[in-house]
């Protein structure tokens, strides 16, 4: 009798099961690139694609690659669960990056710039200009673009001067005719970032299209009124990025924010982290600004494309809705119509809004009501990006001044929205509302609102939670979901939360919320295994989630190990993801996909169970270390048959369809889109 041969244990902390985090954000940002390249989306939304491209690539540079760069300085070469180093990563980065920015490139010039002037949009160069468009960008030059710059020269007696984050400057070469020899000399002209990249030449009579010339253009063929007497040899664009990420030590809340308004302030010295130069610039200008900035020649990148592919952004605000997406038609809940004001709708039942699809308007008109309303005594709201004009946060300083208990948990440390945050801080504190803030070395990322009203001679409380911020402007453009709700059991959580945010509470007592970094990673952690345990014993475990970034390894352990006892796991990562699926023995039973359209996946949802008794979960968290142990998060049930309903058929179920238009992961880490047809309009859940 022949026994069972014995399988090797699995190691789950192989690195080889392992993606690099930040080739695999690269590996994101390849697909949005892909997005651009996508000839059935309309031209301008391309545009759009290619600008958040661009974006995406500076902001990864400015906190990502500066972080390795830090490592580095810090003599730190710590290896990731892939196993590979600090110096490895950025080797790798650099490959993959300028491959991006070479085909970045290739599609702006080759495909772009010819459909936008077939479409009657032109970017021109200065040598096809007629006599009259030259005359007028001339006088346009002279009237309203020479006096704003300002040509810094390089000599002894002037030093290289700073140049900001993301500043695109001309590197000018000049001769001096005056002195023995023709004297060389160096100037440096900031391209105003006050100004419009693209300048439209005057329209032409007769012609409804748009020309353009692009601000650089403009003033390198103008450089002679910045530098009478001298002869310009050559001029040649270039751009830095610099270290962008703020570090901030102190933890006292008083001085917390003041600490984090002069690293705001002092962010732009940042060290240079990249150098963006044409390839026609000279060897020795390489050199010398290499030498300037401090980089290594590693750091200099080239593209033969605009430099700061985001300003085609500004495309977008052209009055060509026949090359854009269709206008968005969102939706308002039937009893948030129906009903009085706001806080019947949500006694009536819960509420679910799935954002953009659901207007935001209900959230802020239940902020402007409460604001107002007599009977409201407390309004009690986590912030993290409201943005500078944020309609949300003048209801709460309106509410303050009417007299509410008006306390607000403000992340001074959201990154980029920093100084927008500070300037909210300062506005509801004068306006009499407590503001408190997390310690510095944890971030609140949670999105709670609670409202307390009086009703007769009880107290009830009204709660919104979400997956996305309380920014009216994402709200149109983010997919994300909330729920709102007067269950005492939630609202006492909230509560909860918020007394844990704003005082002392070693050990807050919650009944139906999940809070990082307290008890979230314990949580999922047990609804996977658990999954894993019933799929082991005969029965069939089944996980579904849906979220931005999958890289904490303990959770794809986790993962791995529920895949080995039999269980169902179906992924949509939008960003990196460090599993790998469809490892034989390994994760043959996880499916990852990422999904990319007109709107950006930033909703987090979670099954786990069978079909039929699955549990439902909202959360503001990704699967990151950051997230589960160094953040105040939510993960929160959605219990109500309606709205699980509503969340399955919005959110799960057309992730599921084989043409769903996402991109499908393979064990090798790389993504593939569906097969499909040019002819037909994207196939997508979005469009679903």
């Amino acid at each position: 009798m022949t026994e069972n041969p014995v399988l090797p244990a699995i190691d789950h902390a192989d690195p080889s099961l392992y993606v690099n985090r930040e080739l695999s954000w690269l590996d994101f940002n390849e697909r949005v690139l892909d997005q651009a390249r996508d000839g059935r989306w309309p031209l301008l939304e391309r545009c759009k694609f290619l600008a958040i491209h661009g974006s995406n690539l500076d902001e990864f540079f400015m906190i990502r690659v500066s972080g390795l760069h830090e490592q580095l300085d810090a003599h730190v070469n710590a290896r990731q669960a892939d196993g590979m180093d600090v110096r490895e990563t950025l080797a790798q980065i650099r490959k993959l990056a300028q491959r991006q920015m070479a085909e970045a490139s290739q599609l702006y010039h080759e495909v772009l710039v010819p459909a936008l002037a077939e479409a009657r949009i032109r970017i021109r160069d200065f040598d096809g200009l007629s006599r009259e468009e030259l005359a007028w960008a001339r006088d346009y030059f002279l009237a309203s673009v020479f006096p704003v710059l300002t040509p810094l020269g390089v000599d002894p007696v002037h030093p290289f001067p700073f140049l900001s984050n993301l500043s695109l400057s001309l590197a000018v070469e000049l001769n001096d005719p005056s002195s023995a020899g023709g004297e060389h000399r160096f100037a440096r002209v900031k391209v105003p970032e006050i100004l419009p990249r693209f300048v439209r030449i005057g329209p032409i009579p007769g012609d409804d299209g748009y020309d353009f010339v692009l601000m650089e253009d403009l003033i390198a063929n103008n450089l002679a009124e910045l530098f009478p007497g001298l002869v310009v040899r050559g001029c040649h664009p270039f751009r830095v990025t610099r270290d962008m990420d703020l570090d901030v030590v102190d933890d006292d809340a008083a001085d917390l924010l003041s600490a984090v308004d002069q690293g705001v302030r002092q962010r732009r010295f940042g060290a240079a982290v990249r150098l963006e130069v044409s390839p026609r610039l000279p060897p020795h200008i390489h050199q010398f600004l290499l030498e300037k900035l401090e980089i290594e020649a590693d750091d200099l990148y080239e593209s033969s494309a605009l430099l700061g592919l985001s300003c085609l952004f500004q495309l977008g605000t052209l009055g060509r809705m026949d090359l854009r997406d269709a206008p968005l038609m969102q939706r308002v809940p039937v009893s948030w119509i129906e009903k009085s004001d706001p806080f019947s709708a949500i006694r009536a039942g819960d509420l679910c809004l799935h954002h953009p699809y659901d207007s935001f308007a209900p959230v802020l008109e239940l902020l402007a009501f409460a604001a107002i309303d007599p009977g409201v005594l407390a309004i009690k709201m986590t912030l993290y990006r409201a943005g500078s004009n944020a309609e949300a946060m003048r209801s709460l300083v309106r509410a303050a001044e009417n007299g509410k208990q008006v306390a607000v948990s403000i992340e001074l440390k959201a990154r980029f929205d920093e100084a927008n945050n500070i300037a909210w801080a300062r506005a509801l504190e004068r306006a009499g509302a407590h503001v408190f803030y997390s310690a510095a070395d944890v971030k609140t990322h949670a999105k709670a609102l609670l409202i307390v009203r009086r009703e007769g001679q009880d107290l009830r409380r009204y709660v919104h939670l979400s997956t996305g911020n309380y920014n009216a402007g994402t709200a149109r453009l983010y997919t994300d979901v909330a729920l709102m709700t007067c269950d005492p059991k939630v609202g006492e959580d909230v509560s909860e939360l918020f007394n844990s945010l704003s005082g002392f509470s070693a050990t807050p007592r919650y009944r139906v919320l999940s809070v990082a970094p307290i008890s979230l990673r314990s949580k999922i952690l047990s609804l996977i295994a658990e999954q894993g345990t019933r799929a082991k014993s005969g029965g069939s475990g089944r996980i579904f989630a849906k979220l931005n970034a999958l890289v904490d390894p303990e959770v794809i352990r986790s993962l791995y190990r529920a895949s080995c006892d039999g269980a169902q796991i179906d992924l949509v990562v939008r960003g990196a993801c460090s599993l790998r699926p469809g490892i034989p023995g390994v994760s043959e039973n996880i499916r990852v996909r990422s999904m990319l359209g007109r709107f950006l996946e930033h909703e987090r949802v979670f099954l786990f169970g069978d079909e039929g008794e699955e549990e439902l979960y909202l959360s503001s968290a990704d699967w990151m270390p950051r997230n589960l142990d160094r953040r105040v998060e939510l993960f929160f049930p959605v219990t109500s048959e309606a709205l699980r309903r509503q969340v399955l058929e919005e959110c799960v179920w057309p992730f599921g369809n084989d043409h769903c238009g996402a991109y499908e992961m393979s064990a090798e880490g790389t993504y593939r889109r569906p097969p499909s047809d040019p002819s037909e309009p994207i196939p997508d859940a979005q469009e679903y």
